[in-house]
């Protein structure tokens, strides 16, 4: 009786034993499916994190260049009005400065 006591210990050792290798390789794969769920809702709020701060430059490069066109026309708006400016006293003053350097070629100076 002694020996059929001690089989049936070794028995439900060997059971104990492969029921522990079961909780244990379960534990592991649940372990596993909740890492990949894990790197998948990482993944994901990554992606959305990189489109919303895409969007945000998208919207002020638009915003700059929005200004950078009013720019460009308000600086060619002023480069006309130089330019207008420049030309109405080049005609004012140009009889007056032709007849300086007339004066000053044709005098002769001892």
């Amino acid at each position: 009786m002694d020996g059929n006591r001690g089989q049936n210990g070794i028995q439900l050792l060997l059971a104990a034993e492969q029921e522990a290798q079961h909780i244990v390789n379960a534990a592991r794969n649940a372990k596993l499916a909740r890492l990949k769920q894990a790197k998948e809702e990482a993944e994901k709020e990554a992606a959305q994190f990189r489109a919303q701060v895409e969007a945000e430059f998208q919207r002020k490069l638009a915003e700059r260049s929005g200004d950078s066109g009013a720019n460009v026309k308000r600086l060619e708006q002023e480069t006309d009005a130089k330019i207008h400016h420049l030309e109405n006293e080049a005609a004012r003053i140009s009889q007056e400065v032709v007849q300086m350097l007339l004066k000053h070629v044709t005098t002769v100076k001892n």
